[in-house]
């Protein structure tokens, strides 16, 4: 990171908002998620916390929106602290280069997902963090951990999101079969699904989620420095799935996106960021919040690439 950060990051976050407000391609929501299909993607919104707690926002900030796969990087916090590493005997640590929900890479590497941040590795990793409890056990001590994260008490599970994933997750629940078929799943599929559609129907705002990023930025002590550390690397290069390469060459930084449209960024030691806009593009991320983001990297010198 070779320049400071803008002096003026109100007037960049509203330049962003400006920018972004002007786009017409602004992707496609998530339509195969009933609960998120109805979406308006004319929605935009970026918030960032700084070092010292300031916090930043433009837009549509106080919507809260599906954050869907945003909540893998909690769910990896928690099985790592049960788990240790361990956990890389279940789930790899590689980029994929295929889709989220790809079955037949699984199917190639015998039931070993490339990373936690695909669909299959997530729900081993649920299953790791899930160990032998009921799954409400598990979501009370993920939604606590997110809670104390982001200083807020006021986050909750969508009920309607969750019960609209678990009816149609039928890829999900192949993939979930599959992994215990291979001995990858302790627990039965439909208990560990049930833990993972409520996850990823957390409803949280991008102010919320700005702030929940701050033990990612070294800001906030919730895990190890050297846990914090090995999941920066791994929300940069897998964090974006079959378009995290694209992601890091654009925007320099860790980010985990989510198909709810959010996006968490982390510039360690300095800030950390959240952007929502729902359109998605052909990877499955948010469209406006990548450029977004590749714009406030440019602005502010953020980038850990210099």
């Amino acid at each position: 990171m070779s320049r400071d950060p803008a002096p003026h990051l109100a007037d960049v976050l509203a330049e962003i908002q400006a920018r972004m407000g002007e786009q017409i391609d602004r992707g496609q929501v998530a339509d195969y998620i009933p609960e998120l299909a109805a979406t308006d993607p004319n929605q935009f919104g970026i918030s960032l916390v700084l070092a010292d707690g300031t916090q930043l926002s433009a837009g549509d900030c106080a919507t809260p929106f599906s954050i869907q796969s945003i909540s893998k990087v909690f769910g990896l916090a928690i099985a790592l602290g049960r788990l240790g590493d361990q956990l890389w005997s279940r789930v790899r640590r590689e980029p994929s280069g295929l889709a989220f929900n790809s079955i037949l890479q699984l199917e190639y590497e015998n039931g070993i997902p490339r990373n936690p941040f695909v669909n299959a590795g997530a729900i081993v990793t649920t299953d790791a963090a899930l160990g032998n409890r009921q799954p409400r056990d598990y979501l009370a001590e993920l939604l606590t951990f997110i809670r104390t994260a982001a200083g807020d008490e006021q986050i909750h599970i969508n009920q309607a999101v969750a019960r609209s994933e678990a009816k149609t997750g039928h890829r999900n629940l192949a993939l979930a079969h599959f992994l215990k078929s291979q001995g990858n799943l302790v627990n039965a599929p439909d208990l560990v699904l049930g833990a993972y559609f409520h996850q990823c129907a957390i409803a949280m705002t991008v102010a919320q989620l700005a702030r929940s990023g701050r033990f990612l930025s070294n800001l906030q002590r919730l895990i190890s420095p050297d846990r914090v550390r090995r999941i920066n690397a791994l929300m940069l290069t897998c964090g974006h799935y079959d378009g995290s390469g694209e992601f890091a060459f654009r925007v320099g930084l860790p980010g985990k996106s989510g198909v709810g449209g959010g996006i968490l960024a982390i510039a360690p030691g300095r800030a950390s960021i959240a952007v929502w806009s729902p359109g998605l593009n052909a990877q499955g991320n948010s469209k406006l919040g990548t450029e977004a983001l590749e714009m406030l990297a440019r602005r502010t010198g953020w980038s850990i690439f210099g």
